[in-house]
């Protein structure tokens, strides 16, 4: 098992972050993911495909939070991504609301933490004829946010 939100991987000692901390931070991650794909106005099958591959193969062995039904926190990645391609959003809000929570929460943001959510991020825009301007645009902003130092 991948151990990145682990302190102590050793003995597996959790890191101080709330379940409810984690379950924003998976819920932050699937609106990110939404926009990527939909940054074009177009969810392809095979994005969606991709993440949810990827969230069983990456983001399940990340941590041991569960959500109120006793699910992993990370499926919620998968519940808020599936939710918005359904219903309209406020997509402007994304990057700025994910940036906040970001810099109030630096301690989940490990390099690890960072390079997957690029990974995942370039991976589900791959999916389908590779990335597009749109998409390539919106991944680098996400970078930047990743990457910039909290004031």
């Amino acid at each position: 098992m991948q151990c990145i939100l682990l302190s102590l991987c050793s003995n597996k000692q959790p890191m101080k972050h709330s379940n409810a901390t984690m379950l924003r931070f998976y819920q932050h991650l699937g609106r990110v993911f939404h926009l990527v794909v939909a940054a074009d106005k177009t969810v392809r099958p095979e994005e969606t495909s991709k993440l949810k591959e990827i969230i069983k193969a990456e983001w399940l062995p990340v941590d041991d939070t569960i959500d109120e039904f006793g699910e992993d926190s990370a499926y919620q990645i998968e519940m808020v991504f599936d939710w918005l391609i359904e219903n309209e959003w406020d997509i402007e809000q994304v990057l700025p609301a994910f940036k906040e929570f970001k810099e109030g929460n630096p301690s989940i943001f490990t390099e690890d933490i960072k390079r997957l959510i690029i990974k995942t991020a370039n991976a589900i825009a791959n999916a389908y004829n590779g990335k597009n301007k749109v998409e390539l645009g919106v991944i680098a902003q996400i970078y930047l946010i990743l990457t910039k130092k909290n004031k």
